[in-house]
């Protein structure tokens, strides 16, 4: 009698087959239902309507879900105008994503108490609540980029008081002589609502917006892409409250220029 038609030997082997099946399938499954390790960068939904964002987000595996809407006059109705996760946020396949569109009718929010937070901890609820931080003005005080007051057109604004959804909400933070310096960031070959928010995460103002003549309308300002910026992406840090200005262009040959010229 051979080896391999042994009955024993052949249960055994029959029996390590069907473990091996079982191990091998639940791991299929489990990376399936997992998708353990993979990751996407979220695409920039500025400006695009609903359908257009859901449709995107499905090619990187994502979901798009409307989150709230506010009013901005010279927005595209139902456009998006921000989204959370950011644009170019690492998140596991699946995720879902959440945006705030333009309204078709102005509506007011609540103005919420900002004082005593940090500066990024204020811009993420200005967010929540349909409106934008605007500039961020620098005084001394112990506790770097702590609020200490918040502004509507130049006049302090109370919490609580009914303000126009869309607004700009300048706000008045600390600067310690400590702990006052901050990083250009390189924001050529983002769209503009992407590139000044990721210059204000920076503690830094937008100075000039320079749109090209490709640049049109104010839709077109949205999607408009940074070919340069002043001062350029740099190693060395500057002040906190310095300006960044943008150059941005529509110009599709401009445009891959600035994309192949990154690093």
């Amino acid at each position: 009698m051979s080896f391999w038609s042994n009955w024993m030997v052949k249960n055994l082997v029959g029996a390590v087959a069907f473990v091996a099946a079982i191990v091998i399938g639940v791991s299929i499954l489990l990376n399936a239902v997992t998708r353990h390790g993979q990751e996407v960068a979220v695409p920039d939904f500025s400006n695009l309507s609903v359908p257009e964002a859901q449709e995107l987000a499905a090619k990187s595996g994502l979901e798009v879900v409307v989150a709230d809407s506010v009013y901005i006059r010279r927005m595209q109705k139902g456009a998006v105008f921000s989204q959370n996760p950011k644009a170019g946020s690492r998140v596991k396949d699946g995720r879902t994503i959440r945006v705030n569109i333009n309204a078709s009718n102005s509506k007011k929010v609540s103005m919420p108490d900002l004082v005593g937070y940090s500066m990024r901890q204020a811009k993420a609820e200005l967010s929540s609540k349909g409106l934008y931080l605007g500039r961020i003005i620098y005084i001394r005080d112990m506790a770097t980029n702590n609020v200490i007051k918040q502004l509507y057109r130049n006049a302090e604004i109370l919490p609580g008081t009914m303000i126009e959804s869309g607004a700009n909400v300048d706000l008045v933070v600390g600067l310690s002589d400590t702990e006052n310096r901050t990083i250009v960031p390189d924001v050529r070959g983002m769209r503009c609502l992407r590139a000044i928010d990721a210059v204000q995460d920076n503690s830094l103002n937008i100075g000039r917006l320079k749109f090209d003549a490709s640049v049109k309308t104010y839709s077109d300002s949205l999607n408009a892409v940074v070919l340069s910026q002043s001062p350029a992406p740099r190693d060395a840090s500057i002040l906190m409250g310095s300006e960044v200005s943008l150059s941005l262009s529509l110009d599709p040959e401009l445009i891959s220029k600035v994309m192949s010229s990154k690093p």
